[in-house]
């Protein structure tokens, strides 16, 4: 019985790496420059069937077809922020869905990608961690959220800092990673992606070496004792040891490190913290975003004011470290930092 029968599932093109496709072309006996090819019509031409490929023979176009789909699925439901951001429901099975967001600004379009379903670290401020972790996203999962949006022509910019943990899923990662700046594939500039992590150290070693991209590290606190009441993972992976490892790594000027900061009221905005974070990032070239807390059920924490907000950030930059405040979009929609969450749809 072949692949393409009902009882067995389709093996999807979309998603597969140069050298995976070299793989497959091979196993057909086709010739080795088919592979470039294929890579070109799924990342370049964007076709949704394998009978588009109208450069390929016909008997290679059936050896595919009777093994192999595209694959690419489209969301199954769009919610509109009132400031434009955009997120998007995809289903990955009867049981597990993931958000993206969109979102619009004047002279960029950034989507935050999803990662995995659900997330295992359960960081006390995350409605994602509250969904108790799901499942890994395969290669295709993670860039079928990009190629399948209504907007995917006016993407600039994407960073993995939606659903879950990217170094818990660091495989499927890199591969979409490797996809998304490839000459054969997207061939976009490793400048414009970000990877966000909360520090899982085996994994970013592995991803510095491996890419080119830019890294953002969650940090919320520069105090061990208050970091892992925040974040459990502070426990496994303490963050000396991930400011250490950043620290013997040589970032060049077109790779950029980040720390993400979510303030606290009365938590981790004094000045006091200010002047932590200062000492502990001296000698990383660096910059820091400060986030607004935005309010997860059952939570007991608030956002800080703003002129306590505006306040911190004077203090670090005095303190020579360039220090943004990140706009929060798609509150309204539950789209903004650490709202994304599929829990409701499993009841």
């Amino acid at each position: 019985m072949r692949r393409g029968d009902s009882l067995i599932n389709m093996i999807k093109l979309y998603g597969k790496t140069l050298s995976e496709l070299q793989e497959i072309v091979a196993e057909f006996n086709l010739p080795k420059f088919t592979a470039k090819q294929i890579a070109d019509w799924l990342y370049s031409k964007h076709i949704t069937a394998i009978s588009d490929m109208t450069n390929l023979s016909k008997k290679a176009r059936e050896l595919l077809e009777n093994n192999y789909e595209v694959g690419l699925i489209k969301p199954i439901t769009e919610s509109v922020s009132n400031d434009g951001t955009k997120k998007y429901l995809f289903k990955i099975d009867d049981l597990k869905f993931i958000e993206t967001a969109y979102i619009p600004e004047k002279e960029r379009a950034t989507v935050c990608v999803s990662s995995q379903v659900g997330c295992k670290m359960n960081c006390l401020f995350c409605s994602t961690g509250k969904q108790g972790f799901q499942a890994n996203l395969s290669t295709n999962q993670i860039l079928n959220q990009l190629q399948s949006l209504p907007d995917f022509d006016k993407i600039t910019n994407i960073v993995y800092m939606g659903m879950g943990e990217p170094f818990d899923n660091l495989d499927n990662v890199l591969k979409s990673l490797e996809i998304l700046t490839s000459e054969w594939g997207y061939a976009m500039s490793p400048k414009r992606i970000t990877v966000s992590t909360i520090g899982v150290i085996p994994a970013m070693k592995r991803f510095l070496d491996e890419s080119k991209v830019h890294l953002a590290v969650s940090l919320h606190s520069p105090y061990d004792e208050e970091r892992q009441k925040l974040m459990p993972v502070q426990k496994k992976y303490k963050l000396e040891d991930v400011l250490a490892e950043i620290k013997s790594f040589e970032f060049n000027r077109q790779r950029r490190v980040s720390f993400e900061y979510i303030v606290f009221k009365g938590l981790n905005d004094s000045k006091k913290h200010a002047q932590e974070l200062a000492r502990i990032l001296k000698g990383i070239k660096c910059r820091i975003n400060l986030i607004r807390y935005h309010s997860v059920p059952g939570v007991p924490l608030e956002t800080t004011d703003e002129n306590v907000l505006l306040q911190f950030q004077n203090e670090l930059k005095a303190k020579g470290i360039v220090t943004t405040i990140r706009a929060s979009r798609g509150q309204d929609i539950d789209a903004a930092c650490g709202l994304l969450s599929t829990k409701q749809l499993l009841k």
